[in-house]
């Protein structure tokens, strides 16, 4: 685990649906786990997930940070450089 120069300079955008995942929200679908993009606060659910919407937004947006939004959870994720971080 470390930092690289984008989990450096993310920032914390606020949730847009704190209730959960975007998509599987407007869908009817469900998640597994949550994940929240620091660039624009999108909630998308993990890759584990039928839907995988976190992913799915950094591909189509290029935001290249996301923070789990579990409760109790405050690792991030960099999906450019592949790294985990604090």
């Amino acid at each position: 685990m470390g930092n690289c120069e984008h989990l450096l300079v993310a920032a914390d955008a606020e949730p847009l649906t704190p209730e959960g995942c975007q998509e599987c929200l407007e869908h009817g679908m469900r998640w597994v786990h949550l994940r929240k993009c620091q660039g624009c606060g999108h909630i998308g659910c993990c890759d584990s997930s039928p839907g995988k919407h976190a992913t799915a937004h950094y591909k189509e947006t290029g935001h290249p940070v996301i923070r789990s939004f579990e409760p109790g959870e405050d690792w991030r994720w960099c999906f450019v450089d592949q790294r985990l971080g604090q």
